[in-house]
C-alpha cells in the first residue's frame, strides 16, 4: 500500500496565497492578487499570512491532524470557502492583521490569536 504525505508548513506560507484567488469574487480577489504579487517579506504579505494563521488556527495544527494532512493550500481554501463573512469583513480582518504587523515591527507586543 502506498502512503501519500502532503507537505504542510508550520504557519501559512506566502506561496499558498495565489491558491485562494478563485474562492471568492470582488474585493477578496483583488486583495489576493495584490498580495500574491508581493515578496513574502512585504508588510502586506506578512499581514495576509497572519490573518490566515488566525483564520485557519495554524498555531493549533500539528503533523497528525486532519488539517495538516490536507496541506496548507487545501486547508486555507476550505476555511475561506466555509466562512459566512462578507468580503468586507475579510478585508477588515486583513486591516487588523496589518495593524498588528505594524505594531510588532515597531517593537510593541501583539496578541497572535483572535
Amino acid at each position: 500500500m502506498k502512503t501519500v504525505y502532503f507537505r504542510s508548513e508550520l504557519l501559512f506560507p506566502h506561496e499558498c496565497v495565489s491558491d485562494l484567488m478563485d474562492i471568492r469574487d470582488g474585493k477578496w480577489q483583488k486583495l489576493v492578487a495584490r498580495v500574491a504579487s508581493l515578496p513574502d517579506t512585504h508588510e502586506d504579505s506578512l499581514a495576509f499570512s497572519l490573518m490566515m494563521i488566525r483564520l485557519c488556527s495554524c498555531l493549533r495544527c500539528n503533523p497528525g491532524s486532519y488539517r495538516a494532512s490536507l496541506g496548507c493550500p487545501d486547508c486555507a481554501r476550505r476555511v475561506i470557502g466555509m466562512l459566512k463573512q462578507s468580503d468586507v469583513k475579510l478585508i477588515e480582518r486583513f486591516r487588523r492583521a496589518k495593524e498588528d504587523v505594524r505594531r510588532y515591527l515597531a517593537g510593541e507586543t501583539v496578541e497572535v490569536l483572535e
